[in-house]
């Protein structure tokens, strides 16, 4: 689709049918160009959760569907497309992100592992737009670097770091201040008024609202912390899973049962009527609280606290185990009620202004997660759970209602994706293709294997540094620090990816295979040579912090919370 600008050279374009003064060719000229070969561009509202699993969405079926439902998000797939095969190229909030911002892998735009600084003088989709005449914001968590720098934004307004759920900081270009409030309903208030009282009408905007939730540590809103207290979540098969033959799975620390924090996570408290959390080595999260919104806390958890304190004692480890599953998915689940709930807002605003049918929502996640599945809790993972994430699409006019996309696509393709229905040239070493033909139906542009690699060890939870390729049936993986380990899996007979059939002569050609077409992608995407990253220790990655009362000193207390990277 030709834009403006093309038509017309040397305009400037700032709406679907209007030009500055000044261009060559009359207003009449624009006009009947406009009517001739272009179209009004598309608004775009992408809209990203954090850590949302795929079997936490009902609009794809899983046995959570009927139990937790999100049906503002459903009507998203049921106005546009459903992605049922929608994976990242990195398993980790940052990079997630800037795959996303750039639709390059992590050692293209230099961002492999949480804490790094994003480099915002490279190209990035949003500025594509903004430089094309679009109005720009982002609303919400940014966690790429402390502040939006580089990137062309008529607004922003962003939380701390990965933010909290209660009373956050908010950073803007006047500097640091808190607001009272749950940050989901914040960022929604925030985005509405935004939509509604603040962005230029005269042009197309492209909004970025970005949720904290749900991430750890699952703190739901007042009204939702008791929505779940009586229903009993299935457990995944895997939940007690003993990681027989993969290496890595078993040397990780992210297992509901063992390593989450029974106070931070789990908001278990020290004894009957006490309600001092127990383990809570970011104290500072709960201590935001206030006294009213403590009590009502309090008031929600203490019944179900007191129990499991008096039944402690007389559990097996294999009950607490399950009763620490259930609190974990009470609040987790709990968390995404009030996502939905903001998702169905902006959709209801949109529909009742006009703004429906010529804009684009997007809502999915930086990546999946475990909710269970081989014991874990997190992500970082190639397995299933982690690698994949949940993606819908609504274009009215361009995407049929009801599309169910089964295509293997990346969070690298978004930005050449919103690029050309934008009408913006693509800029180049893209990594990522736009979906615009597969969400057509051609079939012919779908990807038949996709790359992953995992850089951070040592780091939260240890997993270990891996990449990997997979296609439609198989998957290959290759741990390669700190220890030196091959995982390959038939996911049409091993969907649960718990027999590494590495050594099974039955598959010697299937791994034969893949080990060269993970050689063709490692030469498609520029790798470097993987004796470069294997003895690369992530100092930065220990240190990273960055303190908001050196950045804004007249506006952020000393003492304050400083930037934790997790």
């Amino acid at each position: 689709m030709e834009t403006i600008k093309k038509l017309i050279p040397g305009c400037a374009v700032l709406a679907g049918s209007a030009v500055l003064a000044g261009c060559s060719g009359t207003a009449e000229e624009a006009t009947s160009n406009v009517a001739q070969g272009d179209e009004q561009r598309p608004n775009i509202i992408y809209i990203m959760s954090d850590d949302h699993a795929v079997r936490a969405l009902s609009a794809y079926g899983s046995d959570l569907a009927e139990l937790a439902p999100t049906p503002n998000i459903d009507r998203i797939a049921q106005n546009g497309a459903l992605f049922t095969n929608s994976f990242v190229t990195n398993s980790l909030c940052g990079p997630s992100r800037a795959a996303m911002f750039t639709g390059k892998f992590g050692h293209k735009n230099g961002f492999n592992f949480n804490g790094q600084e994003f480099d915002g003088s490279q190209d990035i989709w949003v500025n594509a737009l903004h430089d094309a005449g679009y109005t720009t914001a982002a609303i919400g968590k940014w966690h790429i670097n402390l502040t939006p720098k580089g990137f062309k934004l008529d607004h922003w307004e962003i939380l701390n770091d990965q933010g909290e759920y209660y009373n956050p900081d908010w950073i803007t270009a006047d500097g640091v201040h808190t607001e009272y409030g749950y940050t989901t309903d914040l960022i929604t208030d925030k985005t509405l008024s935004w939509l509604d009282e603040q962005r230029d009408e005269s042009k197309p905007f492209a909004l970025i609202m970005h949720h904290k939730a749900p991430h750890r540590n699952w703190m739901p809103a007042p009204r939702h912390t008791r929505t779940f207290e009586n229903v009993e979540f299935p457990v995944p098969q895997t939940y007690f899973d003993d990681w027989e033959g993969r290496q890595a799975a078993a040397e990780q620390e992210m297992t509901i049962y063992l390593h989450s924090q029974e106070g931070h996570d789990l908001k278990m408290t020290t004894g009957v009527g006490e309600s001092e959390w127990r383990q809570d080595i970011w104290p500072h999260l709960f201590a935001r609280l206030t006294d009213e919104q403590r009590k009502e806390w309090d008031d929600a958890y203490q019944a179900r606290n007191d129990y499991m304190n008096a039944n402690e004692a007389n559990w097996s480890d294999e009950e607490m185990a399950l009763w620490k599953y259930q609190r974990y998915m009470q609040d987790y689940l709990a968390t995404i009620i009030s996502v939905d709930e903001s998702v169905g807002e902006v959709l209801d605003y949109l529909d009742a202004n006009g703004l429906t049918e010529n804009t684009i929502v997007v809502y999915t996640s930086d990546q999946g997660f475990f909710t269970g599945e081989h014991g874990f809790f997190d992500k970082r993972f190639m397995y299933e759970e982690s690698f994949r994430t949940p993606l819908v699409m609504q274009y009215p006019a361009k995407i049929e209602a009801g599309t169910v996309v089964d295509a293997m696509v990346q969070n690298i393709d978004y930005a050449p994706t919103f690029m050309e229905y934008a009408g913006v040239e693509l800029y180049d070493d893209v990594d990522g293709q736009s979906m615009v033909e597969v969400l057509a139906g051609n079939s012919d542009q779908a990807r038949d294997a996709l790359y992953y690699h995992f850089y951070e060890f040592p780091g939260f939870h240890m997993v270990h540094r891996h990449y990997g390729v997979r296609d439609d049936r198989y998957k290959l993986m290759h741990f390669y620090h700190p220890g030196d380990e091959w995982e390959f899996y038939d996911l049409s007979k091993d969907p649960l990816e718990v027999n590494n059939a590495i050594d099974n002569p039955e598959y010697a050609g299937e791994i034969a295979r893949l080990r060269t077409r993970l050689q063709e992608l490692e030469a498609q995407y520029a790798v470097p040579p993987m004796d470069e990253w294997r003895d690369m220790v992530l100092q930065e990655y220990k240190g990273a912090k960055y303190k908001l009362d050196e950045m804004f000193p007249d506006s952020y207390e000393d003492g304050k919370v400083i930037r934790v990277v997790e």
